[in-house]
């Protein structure tokens, strides 16, 4: 297994959403029976056939790094977090469907890992225009998950889930709406687990057959990310 190449992707949301139980379920296909706070990072792996089924087929690491999701200002969380942003090939965005901020606060995550010199405070970007020409100019392949879809009372998925479409235009980013602790939204055909295989098939496919990989460890101009608005009532 130590031959294998591998790609590095982040797994960032605020602390509560369900980081650590979704890398989890990815790596190991089971539930995690007791999750705990996440301090600093922690790395985890699943093994991804690229092309799947075709003649280009060849196995990878995926490296799932779930990062502690403590949001501060405070110069230890910004230098703390900031030795887990090198060579990043990809950004799992995590948030909780139940809880509105922390599908606010994924504009700011997302922030701080492409630019890696700035990090989340507590002030929320609003008003204005948004422009979602800065993701599509974003070499780091993006994947929004949200979780608790169980805990979305029925008469709220229809305005829970027009929500998460607009953060996945923002993004230019495919969504995938699950409970972390039933596989079912994950098993192999659903569409959930497709979404999944094309997006780990895309960072490794950005990773190891784009012409300069070297462009796949962040943005450098952080002029570019001008948020202005989140969709948000």
């Amino acid at each position: 297994m130590a031959s294998l190449d591998r790609v590095k992707v982040l797994v960032l949301g605020d602390s509560g959403v369900g980081k650590s139980s979704l890398v989890h379920l990815l790596c190991q296909n089971q539930v995690l029976g007791n999750p705990s706070w996440t301090v600093g990072c922690s790395v985890d792996v699943r093994v991804q056939d690229y092309k799947e089924g075709t003649p280009e087929e060849k196995t990878y690491y995926i490296e799932l790094w779930d990062v502690g999701g403590s949001v501060g200002s405070a110069s230890s969380i910004k230098s703390t977090r900031a030795v887990f942003y090198n060579s990043v090939n990809g950004i799992i965005l995590v948030h909780d469907l139940t809880n509105k901020k922390s599908s606010q606060n994924l504009y700011r995550w997302s922030l701080e890992a492409l630019n890696k010199d700035s990090s989340p405070t507590g002030v929320i970007v609003s008003n204005g225009d948004y422009d979602r020409e800065q993701f599509a100019e974003n070499p780091v392949p993006l994947l929004l998950i949200g979780t608790k879809f169980d805990q979305i009372p029925e008469n709220k998925r229809n305005e829970v889930l027009t929500r998460t479409a607009f953060l996945s235009e923002d993004f230019n980013a495919e969504e995938i709406n699950l409970d972390c602790t039933n596989p079912r939204y994950l098993a192999a055909g659903t569409s959930n687990a497709v979404k999944l295989s094309r997006f780990f098939d895309k960072v490794i496919e950005k990773r190891y057959f784009t012409r300069d990989p070297s462009q796949m460890t962040g943005f450098t101009d952080r002029k570019r990310f001008n948020f202005k608005s989140l969709h948000y009532d």
